[in-house]
């Protein structure tokens, strides 16, 4: 074969490769159903089982980068402490171990048949499971016929006397083989692919043990990079996240390092007296490295932390997703404090509709990423708290209950699917800013003045009715009425001048579209607050 045969052969097999992966983790993904937040929210009570849960979640996706950024996300959005999140990171690092494990089966004969089987799944069956088995199954065998191409490409290298010299470099300097298994790794954004492509390397004997895990070491520094990409421009949060795992990891290849001799020999004397092929052989080196790195550096996890705070200081609010007033044992003591409890809860997902209403007007005002980000966060805690209170209103309505209780039982339910709502309608105002900014439509500085007018109304409409509703306050539930009429009034002068500005050529059409759309959702959001209010005044 020539030259161009062999590199079309490797980099068309590193794409199949990296396809092969990345489907057959969706698959697997939504074959377990796409309950990964929670898996993560349950099992994250400490340490250990932190590391089990980063685990699970990263054989699922089939990636360590994948669980290392939805933890960061969680640490953001305060799913998940620093502390918890250290422990899914050094989980996804054993994780990413089982790929090189699958590679060293070496049943890349049967990948193209395992191919078949995933492609009759996907279109001869009509049924979703089957079709997300066949994903796993196509995935599966993508891999391994994306290996076999590869091997192909490179079976010439062991050949080349420049490349013969490199490897003798690498095994004399471990620093240099990290460093190419690193850069190699930042480059292809997948310590799984990198290491793939080292297993056949290794196997047609184009390097040698000492060359080899030198570069090994160095994938595991590399797949730390698409973290850093992910919290650029994020949170603190999520930026202390990304640098935990990039310390764990350059961590963990300094202490091997320190004694690679001896570790060379202990993976040579494994292969002798297990009978390992070359690809199991750099799959158990993996997983030998990863879980001692992860059994040294567990027990000092308070330690990476308080670094990662020191290297990144600042403060962030960070917003609470879990239920902090909803106790499971006061439904049967008392229905009474249950339905305190609820209001309390209610009370404090009102007030993130609050904070994330007044995040969507900055990101439409300034068009900053960070409020849209944060509007989105507020939305999924305002979701995930409909959900835990209204199954805990339903559980309370099991109980017999008075006829003032049921009023408050009643008017909780009506409010917590206001609010939820209200978290909806936020979503849509910055799909709409986002669309504009997306497609450089331009909105007049006229229709701007107008939106924050009408913002500021809404805001204080939303503000008066959660007051009203905390303090059962008919002074302020009357107020808000007043107020939700002026802004229906000022919704219909506001269309009137848009078409004004249309007419005159002062507003773009698709702008006007986008300014319509967005008054019209803070118009709900103004029956929203109504709809609470009015409940405040019909309990009185």
């Amino acid at each position: 074969m020539d030259l161009r045969d062999l590199l079309f052969m490797f980099f068309g097999g590193l794409a199949i490769f990296l396809f092969g992966i990345k489907f057959m983790g969706d698959g697997l993904q939504k074959t377990a159903g796409d309950k990964l937040r929670d898996v993560l929210d349950k099992f994250t009570s400490n340490p250990v089982m932190g590391v089990l849960a980063g685990l699970i979640i990263t054989i699922l996706l089939q990636t360590s980068t994948g669980t290392t950024v939805l933890a960061i996300g969680l640490v953001n959005a305060g799913f998940m402490t620093l502390r918890q999140s250290i422990g899914v990171i050094m989980g996804a690092n054993i994780g990413t171990t089982v790929t090189a494990f699958i590679i060293g089966l070496k049943i890349s004969d049967y990948a193209l048949p395992i191919i078949a089987i995933g492609t009759f799944l996907i279109f001869f069956i009509k049924n979703k499971k089957a079709n997300n088995i066949g994903q796993v199954f196509f995935g599966f065998g993508a891999l391994f016929y994306g290996l076999n191409l590869m091997g192909d490409g490179l079976r010439p290298l062991r050949e080349l006397e420049v490349f013969a010299e490199l490897t003798v470099s690498m095994s004399a300097n471990p620093l240099l083989g990290v460093l190419i298994g690193t850069i190699f790794t930042i480059s292809v954004q997948s310590s799984s692919a990198a290491i793939g492509l080292l297993q056949q390397l290794f196997a047609q004997g184009a390097m040698d043990l000492d060359a080899a895990l030198p570069v090994l070491f160095g994938d595991n520094i590399g797949t730390t990079i698409t973290a850093v990409l992910a919290a650029l421009g994020a949170s603190i949060a999520a930026k202390r996240a990304a640098l935990t795992h990039v310390i764990f990891n350059v961590v963990g290849t300094i202490i091997v390092l320190l004694i690679v001799g001896p570790y060379i020999r202990l993976i040579a004397y494994l292969q002798d007296a297990w009978s390992l092929n070359p690809e199991m052989t750099i799959a158990v080196a993996h997983g030998i490295f990863n879980f001692s790195n992860v059994l040294i550096q567990l027990p000092f996890i308070g330690v990476l932390a308080f670094i990662v705070v020191k290297l990144i200081p600042g403060n962030e609010t960070v917003i609470e997703y879990k239920a902090q007033h909803l106790d499971p044992v006061l439904i049967q003591q008392s229905s009474s404090i249950a339905l305190g409890q609820a209001k309390k809860e209610t009370l404090r997902m009102a007030e993130l509709s609050e904070k994330g209403l007044i995040e969507t007007f900055q990101f439409v005002k300034t068009g900053q990423k960070r409020h849209a980000e944060l509007t989105y966060q507020f939305e999924d805690a305002i979701n995930n708290l409909d959900r835990k209170i209204t199954d805990y209103l339903v559980k309370i309505s099991s109980n017999s209950l008075s006829a003032n209780d049921s009023a408050e039982h009643s008017k909780l339910m009506d409010t917590v699917r206001d609010i939820e709502r209200v978290g909806d309608h936020m979503e849509n105002i910055i799909e709409l800013a986002e669309y504009q900014i997306t497609n450089k439509v331009k909105v007049s500085g006229l229709a701007i003045e107008d939106l924050e007018e009408m913002f500021n109304l809404t805001i204080d409409t939303l503000k008066q009715s959660i007051r009203a509703l905390e303090n059962n306050d008919l002074g302020e539930a009357r107020a808000v009425v007043l107020k939700e009429e002026k802004i229906d009034k000022m919704e219909r002068q506001l269309r009137k001048k848009h078409i004004l500005r249309l007419n005159e050529g002062k507003c773009e059409a698709s702008a006007g579209i986008i300014f319509v759309d967005m008054i019209s959702n803070l118009e709900r959001i103004g029956d929203h607050a109504l709809n609470i209010a009015e409940a405040v005044i019909g309990e009185e």
